[in-house]
């Protein structure tokens, strides 16, 4: 129920904390490095002694810690022994709460993306709004940790959450608690002949469903398949090796992402395996401001490859890497530490600038004012990472496409010029130009 990371792999972990450990003394004496810890630990005997109530030591420093971490970035943070258990739940794919993936902004607690099928996507929340209060208690400066761990709790109980939206009254709306069991990947046939697959987050069987849907797809289909749409949409990301097995199974061979750390030599790249599993059959990405991290990484390996049209509006621009690091085993909880920016097979670097669609299509009919009130993306967010390649997210501006003046607002627009494209067979036509 946090913002979406991508973990590097558990071989890196060594290395980066090796890394980590080694860099201190040459950056700066351990003179100075001593001085500011005993200036924290003067601070903190003072508050122990002399604030207006008890405090609770381990609370503090945790606070403290995380203080620290997040003024680096929005993505590091500590998680106590209780947070990362949680954490390790929910990239299994199945857990208790509500369904929204949050972030924290200049401390209000914003959604970044409900999560299909749960308590929040049902009652209508939606990426960028902000959670200020639960059960009418002000969560407005909490600790993000603590806001989440507050939406959790038993299965079957209520809670009423109170949104802010850009545009209307502050409102209040009650979840009932589910135990949040995410099918990350869905697929079904439309006309006959196209295939969507539907993948809403990248956890630990997200790979082996994306295999299930494409067979899926084959069947249904008789062996007609005309194309298929790869609906990528409020898509939070997860985990990094899902993204490359995801990405493998519409490429052959070939890279499909690189990660750079701090340090010139700190380049790993990851590779396709060999075999396309679509075997050719063209492809549209669907896209949307709350595609973040991992589908990022698969939008981009395939719209460089030039295996797919991506469509839609540009994704939310998150592209760093974060490594989870145990610490003492996990008996004291996790680190979770930004070391490397990801970049796709041309070289780009996303972050902050995100993912352009080949085709800018928007969901609904906006006008200037609500396209200006919307912007949320990775830039927006505290002490986010500058894009060190100097790219730059677009302005504020009209879609290029939108949909008729009498479209049906419960239809699905995107989807539909998605199908309307395959249909027309333009796939082929818009990659060579592309190339070209």
């Amino acid at each position: 129920m946090r913002l979406a990371w991508i973990a590097a792999p558990a071989v890196g972990l060594a290395a980066c904390v090796g890394a980590l450990a080694w860099s201190a003394p040459e950056e700066r004496s351990r003179g100075d490095i001593y001085r500011q810890l005993e200036l924290f630990a003067d601070v903190l005997a003072r508050v122990e002694q002399d604030y207006v109530t008890e405090i609770d030591d381990e609370e503090a420093i945790n606070a403290a810690i995380n203080g620290m971490l997040t003024s680096l970035d929005p993505h590091s943070s500590f998680m106590n022994a209780n947070d990362y258990r949680d954490m390790q739940v929910q990239t299994r794919g199945e857990y208790g709460g509500l369904g929204i993936e949050v972030t924290s902004e200049e401390g209000v607690v914003r959604v970044v993306s409900p999560i299909d099928g749960t308590p929040a996507a049902r009652a209508g929340i939606q990426a960028g709004d902000f959670l200020t209060a639960l059960d009418g208690e002000s969560i407005v400066g909490v600790n993000l940790n603590d806001a989440v761990r507050r939406m959790r709790g038993e299965v079957g109980t209520p809670i009423t959450v109170t949104v802010a939206r850009e545009g209307v009254d502050p409102f209040d709306v009650t979840l009932t608690r589910e135990i949040i069991n995410v099918r990350a990947v869905v697929a079904r046939i439309e006309g006959g002949d196209i295939g969507v697959i539907r993948i809403s987050t990248f956890n630990e069987r997200t790979g082996s469903m994306l295999q299930d849907a494409i067979r899926q797809v084959r069947r249904d289909t008789g062996g007609r398949l005309r194309g298929v749409v790869l609906d990528l949409r409020n898509n939070p990301g997860g985990l990094l090796d899902q993204a490359i097995e995801v990405s493998s199974a519409f490429l052959d061979g070939g890279e499909v992402v690189s990660t750079r750390g701090r340090r010139a030599e700190q380049v790993q790249r990851y590779n396709a395996r060999r075999g396309d599993d679509m075997a050719g059959v063209p492809i549209v990405v669907l896209i949307n401001g709350a595609s973040a991290s991992a589908a990022e990484i698969v939008a981009g390996a395939l719209q460089d490859r030039n295996r797919a049209l991506v469509i839609g509006t540009t994704s939310f621009g998150k592209g760093s890497v974060q490594t989870v690091i145990p610490l003492q085993g996990g008996r004291d909880g996790a680190l979770r530490l930004t070391t490397a920016r990801y970049y796709t097979p041309a070289g780009r670097s996303i972050q902050g600038a995100g993912i352009e669609p080949d085709m800018e299509i928007a969901a609904r009919r906006v006008t200037e004012e609500q396209i200006r009130r919307a912007a949320f993306s990775e830039a927006n967010l505290p002490n986010a990472l500058d894009n060190e390649t100097g790219a730059q997210r677009r302005g504020a501006h009209m879609p290029d496409d939108q949909p008729p003046e009498n479209w049906d607002a419960e239809e699905d627009y995107q989807m539909h010029r998605a199908l309307e494209i395959l249909r027309q067979g333009l796939v082929a036509e818009r990659l060579r130009q592309r190339a070209g």
